[in-house]
């Protein structure tokens, strides 16, 4: 077991400082995406046309190699945990736009009417009303996007150790300790695992007004199949 924690020197981190350094370069991306993904939708949703081609756009980042968009990154970011994070926040966006879009969409026509009647601007009508009614379906595409993130981080191993806890899937074949192998993916899992319950956790709060049963049942505006996808793309 003392094998399991024992990581080279060479990483420069212990296992903890892995551990936080992979959420750093998980998280930030996602929130990144958040903050771009929110008035993208909202523009997307009042001018409906603009829909498709954003979500085509997105799409067609999402399927570039990360490894390509590092050779297109590293000479203005260098090896650096910049160079890793831009991806993810491009990645995530495939995700959390739909959502959001499908979220902001749900809510009813006379609730729209009704804070109109009150005086809302679209901002505020948007901020104050929309969102909020639509927080359940932005969460869910927040949880594929931090699993998805979670994942992906370890192909940063790839430019001069920027993968964290991917790391330790390059050393273990470099020194030959499979170990370091299940350290990485177990860490991982348990990381995405924790990070999602905190999402719901956080759903749960934002949403009191939801029966539990609702709020369990909430879908993700999300389209389906793109956590599996994540998961090929990290491979």
């Amino acid at each position: 077991m003392s094998g399991f924690f024992d990581i080279p020197s060479d990483l420069q981190h212990n296992w903890a400082g892995l551990i936080g350094l992979h959420l750093r370069e998980a998280l930030i991306p996602v929130a990144a995406g958040l903050l771009l993904a929110l008035p993208v939708a909202q523009l997307c949703g009042r001018f409906r046309r603009l829909y498709p081609p954003v979500l085509g756009l997105t799409t067609v980042l999402y399927a570039i190699p990360s490894l390509a968009f590092f050779v297109v990154l590293i000479d203005y970011t260098g090896q650096t945990e910049l160079t890793v994070m831009i991806p993810l926040a491009l990645y995530s966006l495939v995700v959390l736009i739909p959502a959001i879009v499908d979220g902001v969409r749900s809510v009813p026509d006379e609730t729209l009417a009704a804070a109109t009647a009150m005086g809302l601007g679209p901002v505020r009508r948007y901020t104050q009303v929309q969102l909020p009614i639509a927080a359940p379906a932005i969460i869910a595409g927040l949880r594929v996007a931090t699993a998805s993130s979670i994942s992906l981080v370890s192909v940063g191993a790839l430019i001069g150790n920027q993968g964290a806890l991917g790391n330790l899937l390059a050393a273990a074949q470099k020194y030959d300790r499979p170990e370091l192998a299940v350290n990485a993916v177990l860490t991982m899992a348990v990381l995405a695992i924790l990070c999602d319950a905190l999402l719901v956790l956080l759903r749960v709060l934002l949403t009191p007004w939801m029966p539990r049963g609702a709020r369990s049942g909430t879908k993700s505006g999300a389209r389906p199949g793109r956590f599996e996808e994540a998961e090929v793309k990290a491979l």
